[in-house]
């Protein structure tokens, strides 16, 4: 496996999904009875800085329906929290108005490439131009001046 498991950070994960599921009203409990599904959720709220107790809860409690996104959920997190840990891995996020990231993603399939090559080769494409431009200017400049010495 390319991610360490860490069962007691991804204990408090788990914790936390299920929480967020509850609080969202879902029923995170295997109980069709409310006032048993009610008690076993506030055993998991009680038991919040306990890790073993919430591995062992969701053995015991929790919906089988709630085991495959539970462990997609964790899965993602583990790879965000390590990924998190080097520079160059790690998520980051920049606010597009809707229309310029619609320019820049037509821009992407016509490149056939993902939106951060895409930034990349427009940027590298600007730079280019300015230094051409630059070129273009410093070559009038110096043209203007040989003119100019001549006509002396």
């Amino acid at each position: 496996m390319k991610y360490q498991q860490l069962e007691n950070l991804e204990a408090g994960w788990k914790w936390k999904y299920l929480v967020k599921k509850w609080k969202e009203g879902e029923s995170i409990t295997c109980y069709v009875d409310t006032s048993e599904a009610e008690a076993a959720v506030q055993g998991l709220l009680a038991i919040e800085h306990e890790p073993t107790k919430v591995i062992k809860w969701i053995a015991k409690h929790m919906s089988p329906d709630l085991d495959k996104k539970l462990k997609q959920a964790i899965r993602a997190k583990r790879k965000r929290h390590f990924n998190a840990e080097q520079i160059h891995t790690r998520k980051k996020s920049i606010d597009l108005d809707f229309r310029v990231w619609e320019r820049l993603a037509e821009k992407s399939k016509e490149l056939d490439c993902t939106l951060s090559d895409t930034i990349e080769y427009l940027l590298s494409e600007s730079n280019k131009s300015e230094i051409a431009s630059k070129k273009v200017l410093d070559i009038k400049n110096d043209l203007h001046n040989l003119l100019d010495i001549d006509l002396e």
